[in-house]
């Protein structure tokens, strides 16, 4: 099951669980893994991990989801599907909201299948995102070991500070600050 998970919320918690329904193990593989500090991505890989992570054991799912894995983007399509199976261990079927990732997994000889959304008005990234920038409550829609994570890392704070800035910056290696 591949996502961005900006952040993880309830919705991709009841995805997983009716994916596993049909399979005996998942691979969660995280979208856009070298985005970060961003309006649309504001969490790194590693925090997004530790939210997958702590919220599978919460539910006494991380045994049947052993393998969280960052996939960077390729920004190159006919390539993407190698680069996904490159970073990970066989896997014999695919799940993706995503139409283009579809496509792609399918042409690419992958059995590619659409994952049930969960009540998508209410559990997306985006809207959780809105709710975290305008003060509205957030932590009903992600489960409490995400909720944990966020407030550890102050990633509230985070997002606003995004919001001030006029343009998005990236820092090359070397480089002390922004």
């Amino acid at each position: 099951m591949i996502g961005r998970y900006q952040p993880f919320h309830k919705g991709h918690l009841e995805v997983i669980k009716n994916i596993l329904k049909e399979v005996d193990d998942l691979i969660i593989g995280i979208g856009s893994a070298q985005v970060s500090h961003t309006l649309d991505n504001p969490f790194t890989a590693g925090e997004r991990m530790t939210m997958i992570s702590n919220a599978l054991k919460e539910e006494g799912l991380a045994e049947r989801c052993c393998y969280i894995i960052p996939i960077p983007d390729v920004w190159n399509n006919a390539l993407w599907v190698n680069h996904v199976k490159s970073l990970t261990p066989h896997f014999d079927a695919a799940y993706t909201g995503n139409v283009l990732a579809l496509r792609l997994l399918r042409e690419g000889g992958i059995d590619a299948r659409i994952q049930p959304l969960f009540d998508r008005a209410k559990y997306s990234g985006t809207e959780i995102r809105r709710r975290m920038l305008k003060g509205e409550d957030w932590e009903s829609l992600v489960p409490p070991a995400v909720v944990k994570v966020v407030k550890s890392i102050k990633g509230v704070e985070r997002l606003k500070d995004i919001t001030k800035s006029d343009k998005i910056t990236y820092l090359e290696p070397g480089d002390a600050s922004p």
